[in-house]
């Protein structure tokens, strides 16, 4: 029974991997949800709760990325309160929608929420362009953190 624990904790974690970047699967989340699986067979003898405590934050932290991001680079270059929330509602839209939709539709959000708000397309542009950097910036940082987070993993399991 333990073998197919392990497998399966070595499953999750290889899906978190790929899902950190197709967004149709919550990669952070499987990541680490697969370490809390490895620790909990182990009896937590060489993953520490502490350990898990810190992987937890990470993990939170890489979850809110993908939420965050839009919004935040929106905001920074100076988008409207429509733009941003514009951004948000596009972020959590592309979520449902897979891959392209989350590519996509942040930034359409943004810029239709920029052109209801100022009317100006060249600023709605802007805008649009700006969150879609924002969200790529947050994936390869989201990806940053599912390899720390699979190092501080690694590292407690040999040390």
């Amino acid at each position: 029974m333990t073998t197919l624990l392990w497998i399966v904790a070595i499953a999750m974690i290889a899906v978190g991997v790929v899902g950190t970047v197709l967004p149709a699967l919550p990669g952070v989340v499987f990541v680490f949800g697969g370490i809390v699986l490895a620790a909990w067979i182990d009896d937590f003898t060489r993953i520490s709760g502490w350990t898990i405590g810190v992987l937890a934050t990470l993990a939170a932290v890489g979850f809110a990325i993908d939420f965050v991001a839009a919004a935040v680079s929106a905001r920074r270059v100076g988008a409207s309160r429509l733009g941003v929330v514009g951004a948000a509602i596009g972020t959590v839209a592309g979520v449902f929608t897979g891959l392209v939709g989350l590519v996509f539709m942040p930034l359409a959000g943004a810029f239709a929420g920029e052109l209801i708000a100022r009317r100006d397309a060249l600023r709605a542009g802007q805008v649009g362009l700006a969150t879609w950097l924002g969200l790529l910036v947050a994936a390869v940082l989201k990806i940053a953190i599912v390899f720390a987070m699979l190092g501080v993993f690694v590292a407690a399991l040999l040390l």
